[in-house]
């Protein structure tokens, strides 16, 4: 491979390893995680199932990634307490929020609806 596509790789590696060791919400994210793909995977769920759940799963760690790296560029421009600022932290943890429901309500419709049969 290419030198630059490497360090591409690697800069993506160390940013996400950042947000690992760093971020509370993403390890809550990645629990809740497992836990529905190891019940999805007990009930018997349909690979287009499967990969939905595993889209919606991907969908709230990139929204999660994307609040850490606007929140820390925002600390960078604007240490102080600034309205605008915090307004931007907050759309960007109302992303989150909404992604989160999203996949709630995909995981409710997809494991929910066997659980109840």
């Amino acid at each position: 491979m290419p030198k630059r596509l490497m360090r591409s790789f690697k800069f993506a590696r160390l940013g996400a390893v950042h947000a690992w060791r760093t971020e509370r919400n993403l390890w809550l994210h990645f629990l809740i995680a497992l836990l529905v793909l190891v019940v999805a995977v007990a009930l018997r769920v349909g690979v287009l199932e499967l990969a939905l759940l595993v889209l919606t799963i991907g969908l709230v760690i990139t929204a999660e990634m994307f609040n850490t790296a606007l929140e820390e560029l925002v600390n960078l421009v604007e240490p102080a307490n600034n309205p605008l600022a915090a307004l931007a932290k907050n759309v960007a943890a109302g992303a989150v929020l909404i992604a989160a429901v999203t996949a709630g309500l995909v995981g409710v419709l997809v494991i929910g609806v066997r659980l109840i049969r």
